[in-house]
């Protein structure tokens, strides 16, 4: 019979502690905390790679391939939903290891970095068994596993050696060698991630594709599109094995009219990142995401996720512009539906959804302004924010001001103002946040800023510049610029303000007060900028 090392150095520590129990009390540290603090660093490699690589089972009813894998969380997580989630909780594990590795390197804790390499030797030996498993792996897959894990093998060798030693100038050297080791490992992991990715987006895709199960293609896109919010590297990857292609393909058949909404909302996320929207570029996708908004037939979930996919592909935060050239040709019928789909919206994540992609298309071409007011648009956007089942966030709020600013700079604009009376543009000036949300906080910003920009602009027009006087709008703009909480600190809705003051001071001089007069309109800019940031609220 032969005892378990592990139980053998535990009774070690028993028989120690109850004869020098003098000596225990005064560590204060009882036999069993001891064993297992010494017990952390007492493994064997081989063993420990043996164990975790070791797969937990696989279920009778699971399809072949799936990859089980116990997480070590709960009994439910024992069985992940797919490959893919196994493998970026697997990476995430390793990356970790990885990480702590580099700062217990640069500490010299000797033995946390060898236990360290221990475990993420283990992990990757252990996801790339089962994935080897569960999938047949590509040849140049096999190549970065085969590197990658005697890399591991070579960096759990050399800071073991740094164990049994105390010549600094060797642990020195050994650091040095150790890092560069880690940074290689590093790499292979992570290319070797992104191969396995790619694999698996590519089973996803393939079932999309030939696939005429709804369930079946409902669940690869589902698939997809929870792997999109991992972040833009995945949705690079996902764009480069052709998901957008695949998607569009299925919002062109009518086949699959209860698969458009859930597709649509996978292509806006993937187009988060350049190579998505070149991919829809291609596939002339503006010209289905066209045929979807203008299809009266379309449910309105799918309407609103192609207005999703518009105000994605034309955010201002994108850097390439050459898609727009084709969506240009379908601008005017693109415009058309979406103040429709504002005017028509039964919640108000379908108005936000539509009114964010007319406020990004405002932006690029004068033309979408010009039609807009052909379609009465002014009267559509003001009277949805009446309608609080329309316009219930700061953030919808937001996208409305941010077409009104854009819209304003057209002369015609202040008539169609004139009309709506402009008493809600000038309750925007008041919006607040009702919750300590940060966000929400910002979004407020927003709207005061862009309404002050509105005013101003509208109040080239004496007509418009009277009604905002009448309305009381000075009173609310010397209010924000004298008080900093009431516009949440923010320098840019104080220059707006400023400045719609002083445009309705240069119309109306004797609308505002002498003192308001000297310090907001007499100095220059800058000056009363200076001043009003500096205000302390007791001053007010």
């Amino acid at each position: 019979w032969q005892m378990n090392p592990g139980l053998l150095h535990f009774l070690i520590y028993c028989s120690v502690c109850f004869t020098h129990s003098t000596r225990a009390q005064s560590l204060q540290v009882d036999s069993v905390q001891r064993w297992m603090e010494d017990l952390r660093h007492m493994t064997e490699v081989e063993c420990m790679c043996v164990l975790q690589a070791k797969p937990i089972g696989v279920e009778e009813d699971s399809q072949q391939g799936e990859l089980i894998v116990g997480s070590g969380v709960g009994a439910g997580d024992h069985v992940a939903r797919n490959n893919l989630q196994t493998l970026l909780r697997r990476a995430l594990v390793v990356s970790t290891e990885l990480g702590k590795m580099f700062q217990r390197l640069e500490k010299g804790r000797w033995q946390r970095v060898h236990s360290t390499a221990v475990r993420a030797n283990c992990h990757v030996r252990s996801l790339v068994h089962e994935y080897s498993a569960a999938r047949s792996t590509p040849p140049e897959m096999q190549k970065y596993e085969k590197s990658l894990l005697e890399k591991c093998m070579e960096l759990t060798n050399i800071t073991e050696r740094c164990l049994h030693t105390d010549d600094e100038f060797f642990l020195k050297s050994m650091r040095e060698a150790i890092h560069e080791i880690l940074t290689d490992v590093s790499d292979s992991f992570s290319n070797m991630i992104d191969m396995a990715l790619a694999n698996e987006i590519r089973v996803l895709i393939k079932q999309i594709e030939s696939s005429d199960s709804l369930h079946t293609i409902g669940s690869a896109i589902s698939n997809l599109l929870s792997l999109t919010q991992d972040g833009p590297q995945l949705c690079s990857i996902i764009a480069k094995e052709g998901a957008v292609v695949a998607l569009f393909k299925i919002c062109r058949q009518d086949r699959f009219r209860d698969l458009y909404a859930h597709a649509l909302r996978t292509v806006a996320s993937i187009c988060c990142v350049e190579e998505g929207i070149n991919q829809l570029d291609k596939v002339d996708g503006i010209l289905c995401l066209a045929d979807i908004l203008t299809d009266e037939s379309s449910v309105e979930a799918a309407r609103a996720e192609a207005a999703a996919v518009v105000a994605q592909i034309t955010s201002p935060h994108h850097t390439s512009t050459q898609h727009l050239a084709s969506f240009l040709e379908s601008m005017h019928d693109i415009v058309t539906a979406l103040i429709k789909l504002c005017e028509t919206a039964s919640c108000g994540e379908v108005f936000l959804l539509a009114s964010a992609a007319l406020a990004n298309i405002t932006f690029f071409d004068s033309m979408a302004c010009e039609i807009l007011l052909q379609l009465n648009a002014i009267h559509i956007l003001l009277q949805a924010c009446k309608d609080r089942q329309r316009v219930d966030t700061p953030y919808s709020k937001d996208q409305v001001v941010t077409i009104l600013a854009n819209l304003s700079v057209l002369e015609q604009c202040a008539s169609e103002v004139l009309q709506e009376q402009g008493s809600l543009l000038l309750l925007l000036l008041g919006e607040k946040p009702s919750s300590s949300s940060p966000s929400e906080g910002a979004a407020c910003e927003r709207v005061q800023q862009k309404a002050a920009v509105t005013l101003a602009r509208l109040s080239r027009d004496p007509d418009v510049a009277q009604t905002a006087i009448q309305l009381k709008a000075v009173p609310r703009l010397i209010e924000l610029c004298r008080s900093p909480t009431e516009r949440n600190n923010s320098d840019s809705v104080l220059v707006a303000c400023l400045a719609a003051l002083r445009r309705l001071a240069a119309g109306c001089p004797d609308s505002i007060e002498a003192a308001d007069h000297q310090q907001l309109i007499k100095p220059r800019l800058v000056d009363s900028f200076l001043l009003c940031s500096n205000m302390e609220e007791s001053f007010v």
